[in-house]
């Protein structure tokens, strides 16, 4: 685990911490249930319901520990306070791709707020870490596993986080 912060808005952590709740109550309650019926059907030793079970109690542990590593290290990030001259944590980036010259919006997010569908990429992200830090009218050389993209900030603004 790392001691590095995630800059997340309020509305990011919440949700977050909605999902940690509901996964220490409801849905670790129902599994433990599934182990108790599944242990009460005998031999543990060939009881394939109950090393499912115990195995999927295990996956949502390392799930909710995994949430609550992010929540630890979470910094809360006021939106009124992101720059607006250079690429950060809640910036809407327009580019434009010099290879192929087709423009591309993304907004960059903290967990809990991404959507690679809508183009909300988390800061973390290879497309966001090439482009934080950078100017209107700089390029930024991003490498993928299919070789470098070249992106060339046309317009930064805050996201509608």
């Amino acid at each position: 685990m790392s001691d590095d912060r995630i800059p997340m808005t309020r509305e990011g952590y919440d949700k977050k911490k909605k999902q940690l709740d509901l996964m220490n109550g409801h849905e670790m309650i129902e599994l433990t249930k599934r182990i108790a019926t599944a242990r009460e059907l005998g031999d543990l030793g060939e009881n394939a319901e109950y090393h499912a079970a115990r195995e999927d109690q295990g996956m949502l542990q390392a799930r909710i520990n995994q949430l609550k590593d992010q929540l630890s290290r979470a910094e809360i990030v006021d939106k009124d306070s992101l720059p607006t001259d250079k690429v950060a944590f809640g910036s809407r980036v327009r580019v434009v791709d010099l290879d192929t010259k087709e423009e591309e919006t993304f907004d960059l997010v903290g967990p809990g707020q991404e959507n690679p569908s809508t183009n909300r990429i988390l800061t973390s992200s290879p497309v966001a870490q090439g482009l934080v830090g950078k100017k209107k009218g700089e390029t930024a050389e991003i490498p993928v596993p299919s070789g470098l993209i070249h992106f060339k900030i046309l317009e930064i603004t805050p996201a509608d986080l």
